[in-house]
């Protein structure tokens, strides 16, 4: 079953962008880096990229999957654009793509 798990914003100062969602909403956001951090409530997470060369250019909705390797196939299967393949990052893996109508999104498989 794929559900939307994480909503990732890109920020242009990290720690600005962390503050105010810490001070706007009470949210507690973990620091994973000096450009990255996150709510990890397990619920669906919202992360601060603040590293532009990683960032995407808009928010950048999460879809979590099962099996990263049969979504990818059916991301392209359904004429998605693969944009960025499979990759590792601290805590599973994901790869970002594009629907029919130029929107970034990613599928992730998260570590257990």
């Amino acid at each position: 079953m794929a559900r939307l798990n994480y909503f990732e914003l890109p920020v242009s100062d990290i720690a600005a962008a962390r503050g105010f969602y810490e001070r706007a909403f009470g949210w507690s956001l973990t620091a994973f880096g000096p450009t990255y951090a996150a709510t990890v409530t397990g619920d669906t997470d919202i992360g601060l990229q603040g590293d532009p060369a990683e960032s995407s250019r808009a928010p950048l909705p999460v879809i979590e999957v099962e099996d990263l390797e049969a979504a990818l196939a059916s991301v392209e299967a359904a004429g998605g654009q693969v944009v960025r393949p499979i990759f590792a990052f601290p805590g599973g893996r994901r790869f970002h793509f594009l629907d029919p109508s130029g929107n970034e999104l990613a599928a992730v498989r998260t570590n257990d």
